[in-house]
């Protein structure tokens, strides 16, 4: 991809996947409590964005270019983001759920083990101060998840939808991608709807005080992140 190319969907995903991983070194390698803190409210920032943009945008593409093969490939993506979380916890979520759709996996996926559970480990590690002895086996946890979760798109998802698509119609897909990480909700709720159209619905609901409450959060600052970007060029 050229400077002035605009990047397709795959492209996009990946650039993501980068970022994520590279924020996570960063908790690691942080030496102070602060910054952290900071990092992990960029990782959490991040990957909720991400995680839900992928529900709105990728997902429905998959469906409808893949048919019956796209249904069972976003059954096991929504899965691994998912995870059963008490309603209690997010009373503004009590929406009912979508069933899921009634579509028989193939033998490869049926016998996957236990599907990541990458939002309710993001739900917890969100609010768990990285000073807890708790907070470290939780972020590789969520880690080792998150990359089952990219091992399946990069090697299931991205070949089969790119197949399906121009590169104008993936650089177009991409877009999407990128302006609905703009008005999604930031962080993680796990009870959340995650199939179109109860899902739109809940992120518009939930979007506004999410970002209210990033004006209240320690982030690095631009040029810290930047620096960071470009050690991984």
């Amino acid at each position: 991809m050229s400077p002035t190319d605009p990047q397709t969907i795959s492209e996009a995903i990946g650039n993501d996947h980068k970022s994520l991983d590279q924020y996570a070194d960063n908790i690691k390698s942080a030496t102070t409590l602060e910054d952290k803190t900071k990092w992990r409210n960029m990782l959490t920032w991040a990957l909720a964005r991400h995680a839900i943009s992928e529900e709105l945008t990728m997902y429905p593409a998959m469906e409808q270019h893949l048919g019956e093969e796209g249904l069972q490939l976003t059954n096991t993506d929504r899965e691994q983001h998912q995870a059963v979380h008490p309603p209690s916890l997010l009373p503004f979520f009590s929406l009912p759920l979508s069933p899921p759709l009634p579509i028989p996996l193939s033998k490869s996926l049926a016998n996957q083990a236990p599907p990541p559970q990458v939002k309710e480990d993001l739900y917890k590690l969100q609010s768990l101060s990285p000073s807890t002895t708790e907070f470290m086996p939780l972020l590789d946890r969520l880690l080792t998840d998150l990359h089952d979760h990219i091992t399946h798109e990069v090697n299931e998802d991205m070949p089969r939808l790119e197949e399906k698509l121009s590169r104008e119609e993936s650089k177009a897909l991409a877009q999407s991608f990128e302006r609905t990480k703009m008005i999604t909700p930031t962080r993680s709720h796990p009870s959340a709807p995650n199939r179109p159209y109860f899902e739109n619905f809940a992120a518009m609901l939930a979007a506004p005080i999410d970002r209210f409450r990033d004006l209240l959060t320690a982030f690095p600052d631009k040029e810290e992140i930047a620096v960071k970007h470009r050690s991984m060029l």
